[in-house]
């Protein structure tokens, strides 16, 4: 092959001085020409006048200046000690519940300290920041950018949207306007403003990378703006701001697999942290609808099972009892494709709407049941936060070989129910444990579920749902199980 190149490379040359004595001869008229060309355009290159650096993106400090003064720097201080935070603290229920069992034997630990950042917002002092930086704190120090500080109070936490309110007592405070978010795009300019890694103010920049950012497990409320503008520990509850330094957000998370930044950071935007400080201002708490049932999306497989034509809607899995859909006349299996005249595609979509409904408010909802349309009148209600526990005594019972192959089940007794933290008005056999990689594992199906139908058949123990499985037809059912997420469907193929 080597030698094929260099043969080539010969005969080329070859050819090259053969040609080149006829081309010496029509040499002096081309080469003038192509001369000639060559001036002219370098002459009109000269006569268009260099543009000036851009003059409006050369510098973002003006933008700094107007902003960095109402971003303010908190600091908290927990006592560990606190029936709250010995909670909180615990990773799972059965340690939870041991906390609040060990309140008798507290130790002397000394406060721990945290560090974020914050947003004035009212000229007399209320401040915008994120729940997780100051919930269940017992101190609270904001430090002004002129290095004032101030004592501040706790106004209102909602833990859901992770956006908190606290007050300190100051007057004609720089502030920020807060901007209409449901008008950003994607590719905007904006800045991130906060206190990183307790090394003072610092500013970093970016665009917006996706807006109705949800799924992600952070909060109830998910609507995120997501950012490549650079957010570290102690930039929470700091502002993300547009290119004219108005509030489109306050930053709340970032996506990383060892703590640093990786150029995905979520924030809070400003109109859902409008309505929380709104409601925060004059209730105390936030004021959202409730509807009474646990909802999730649709899959193909659901779909067909439900006899829907689309993924779009969502499968009601579970209706409170006394509630407001129950009493509307809303039932389990059902498919939701419209609240209020809007046509629904997804659970998250549904679970803002009905949350920004006002209570009280008489509304439609559009369902399928058994494929048939149905419009129900429903009567919104009000959300509330009741916690209900229960107790009782152990059984097992293995299903097997049915489709529910290597699922241990228990009988839900109370000492279940307490360590689980599952309302005593959930009904049927509670998972122990299964195999992660059996198909029961592999539908979705966790440890601490409660099954509470199969195949559309309500399931009351062990042994009901042991039998039941046993004797499906197929290898296949379908289980309407509680989690601490809700009630919903999971299908299983074995």
């Amino acid at each position: 092959m080597r030698i094929w190149i260099y043969k080539l490379r010969l005969s080329t040359a070859i050819f090259m001085l053969m040609t080149a004595r006829s081309a010496m001869a029509v040499e002096s008229n081309t080469a003038t020409e192509v001369r000639q060309s060559r001036d002219k355009t370098i002459a009109s290159l000269h006569q268009v006048p260099p543009l000036p650096f851009a003059t409006k993106c050369e510098s973002l400090a003006p933008v700094v200046e107007k902003v960095a003064p109402a971003v303010v720097r908190i600091v908290t201080a927990f006592d560990p000690n606190s029936p709250a935070n010995l909670a909180s603290r615990a990773q799972n229920p059965v340690q939870r519940y041991t906390a609040r069992r060990a309140l008798g034997a507290r130790s002397q630990r000394p406060l721990e300290r945290g560090l974020g950042a914050g947003v004035i917002v009212t000229e007399d002092g209320y401040i915008l920041t994120s729940s997780h930086v100051v919930d269940g704190a017992s101190v609270l120090e904001v430090t002004l950018q002129d290095r004032r500080e101030f004592k501040a109070r706790l106004i209102g936490v909602d833990n859901p949207s992770d956006i908190a309110l606290i007050k300190v007592d100051a007057n004609h405070l720089p502030t920020l306007l807060l901007a209409e978010s449901r008008n950003v795009r994607v590719g905007d300019l904006v800045l991130a403003i906060g206190h990183p890694f307790g090394m003072g103010q610092s500013v970093t920049h970016g665009i917006v990378s996706a807006i109705d950012r949800g799924g992600m497990g952070i909060d109830d409320f998910e609507s995120f703006i997501q950012t490549d503008a650079p957010i570290n520990p102690g930039n929470s509850g700091g502002a993300l701001v547009d290119s004219t330094g108005r509030l489109i957000g306050i930053n709340t998370a970032i996506l990383s697999s060892s703590g640093g930044n990786l150029g995905i950071g979520f924030a809070v935007p400003s109109d859902l942290a409008q309505k929380v400080l709104t409601d925060l201002l004059k209730h105390g708490y936030v004021v959202r609808g409730y509807l009474g049932i646990d909802a999730q999306d649709l899959t193909p497989e659901l779909a067909r099972e439900f006899k829907v034509h689309s993924v779009d809607g969502v499968l009601v899995g579970a209706v409170t009892q006394t509630g407001p859909a129950e009493k509307a006349g809303v039932q389990v299996g059902d498919v939701i494709t419209e609240f209020n005249g809007k046509e629904i595609l997804d659970s998250r979509q549904l679970k803002f709407l009905v949350a920004e409904a006002r209570p009280g408010q008489p509304l439609s909802v559009k369902i399928l049941r058994n494929g048939s349309p149905v419009v129900l009148p429903v009567t919104i209600g009000q959300q509330s936060k009741d916690e209900i526990f229960a107790k009782v005594d152990w059984t097992l019972e293995e299903l097997d070989p049915s489709v529910l192959h290597s699922v241990i089940l228990g009988e839900l007794n109370g000492e279940l129910r307490q360590q689980l933290q599952i309302p005593r008005d959930v009904k049927g056999a509670v998972v122990l444990d299964l195999h992660a990689y059996s198909a029961a594992g592999q539908a979705g199906l966790r440890p601490g579920d409660v099954i509470q139908s199969l195949n559309r058949q309500d399931v009351s123990n062990a042994a009901e749902a042991t039998a039941l499985a046993q004797n499906a037809r197929h290898r296949r059912v379908l289980l309407r199980v509680w989690s601490t997420s809700g009630s919903h469907f999971i299908l299983i193929e074995g």
